[in-house]
């Protein structure tokens, strides 16, 4: 994605800077081929066999198309109009493609707070998710008990054993009794 939008930044660039040199030059058509004619040159020289382009050397003629008149297209460039058009078309497509966009749901959490979480689970067997939770609270990680709650059973941590002794009712119910 971050390649597409440079890429997008260097054509609109380039094109910037033929339309400028065309203003000084004046005849813009010949400035193209020429510009085409030394980049096919350099393209040549790369590939001892195939002639094989790159991203960059399509968008180099898909930018000089705009310089050179549409019905001179097949006597310029070293590939078809119908080449060219191809690959202005994957380029355009490209904006939008959505499939290596993020996916639906929630984005996994940090890895740097699901490691400290961790640790603080071995650190302190007897601190339970919410426990856990909170102390991230007062780092300033912003996870909630749920997601500390994913990440320690994903990492094979159980949850925090039971302490002995009586229970809140165990408890009430002794305090009632006078012991």
């Amino acid at each position: 994605m971050a390649g597409q939008v440079l890429l997008k930044i260097v054509c609109l660039l380039m094109r910037w800077l033929f339309g400028l040199a065309v203003l000084v030059r004046g005849d813009r058509e010949r400035s193209a081929e020429l510009l085409v004619l030394r980049h096919e040159n350099a393209v040549l020289r790369r590939n001892a066999s195939r002639i094989r382009y790159d991203t960059a050397d399509r968008a180099w003629f898909s930018v000089l198309t705009r310089f050179v008149p549409r019905r001179r297209w097949a006597e310029v460039f070293p590939v078809t109009p119908a080449t060219l058009l191809a690959w202005h078309r994957r380029l355009a497509a490209g904006k939008y493609d959505t499939s290596k966009r993020r996916r639906p749901g929630r984005p996994p959490t940090v890895w740097s707070i699901a490691r400290l979480t961790i640790r603080l689970a071995h650190e302190n067997p007897l601190w339970g998710y919410r426990r856990i939770h909170g102390e991230l609270t007062k780092l300033g990680a912003a996870v909630a008990a749920s997601a500390v709650y994913e990440i320690l059973r994903a990492a094979g941590t159980g949850p925090a054993p039971r302490r002995d002794g009586p229970t809140w009712r165990q408890a009430v119910r002794a305090l009632a009794q006078g012991g």
